[in-house]
């Protein structure tokens, strides 16, 4: 039977299921019931905003969206978004996704964290941030219903300590390459957690070129 959470039907094809186990073997507890609200989120989000989305590719995006942050899709050098994208677009094309489709979740994952573009994009790219913008940084929470929001956390909960341990799961998956949070959001979470974090100047780095002027 297929599993319906807030009126949202969960794709159920062998591909979702594939990477649902996937995911649930990868990453813990916390960022596997985060992947999945941020899911219910942004497709309930398309539905308030009248977007028309493939909820298999909304699907695959949020499940693969944090998974750059594990050991097991972490490099030592790309942002941790760069290394979730990645991952997606291996498995989908695994399974024979076309090209465009696996590009559109490819591109969701990698600019997730980058408020201000992906809204204007095609639907599956926006409804990602979407999704993530609520769960993480509580973005148009009233925008949903207290019944919505209560019915996906009862399937999906928020640890009482959620808003601090996501922000630990983000310290953790970067603090081994601190270079690749210079120009985004994840420079915050380094400035809290690693002491010795020195946070790039894009000025600096302008006035401090080999260029003579």
């Amino acid at each position: 039977m297929f599993e319906i959470i807030a009126g949202i039907r969960v794709p159920d094809s062998a591909i979702a299921r594939a990477a649902t186990q996937l995911v649930r073997d990868t990453e813990d507890d916390l960022l596997y019931n985060h992947s999945r609200r941020v899911f219910f989120w942004g497709a309930l989000t398309g539905e308030r905003r009248d977007l028309k989305f493939d909820p298999e590719l909304l699907y695959l995006g949020a499940m693969f969206h944090d998974m750059g942050l594990t050991e097991k899709h972490s490099s030592p050098d790309l942002r941790f978004e760069v290394d979730g994208a990645n991952a997606a677009r291996d498995f989908m094309k695994s399974y024979g996704v076309p090209e465009r489709d696996v590009e559109d979740v490819w591109t969701a994952i990698a600019l997730h964290t980058t408020p201000g573009i992906p809204e204007h994009m095609r639907p599956t790219i926006a409804l990602v941030t979407a999704g993530v913008e609520m769960d993480v940084l509580g973005i148009a929470y009233h925008d949903f219903t207290h019944e919505q929001r209560n019915h996906v956390c009862a399937h999906h909960p928020r640890e009482a300590n959620f808003k601090e341990n996501i922000i630990d799961h983000f310290a953790s998956g970067i603090i081994k390459k601190p270079l690749t949070t210079f120009g985004n959001v994840k420079a915050d979470v380094l400035a809290l957690k690693d002491m010795n974090y020195v946070r790039g100047n894009f000025c600096s780095i302008i006035l401090g070129s080999a260029w003579p002027s």
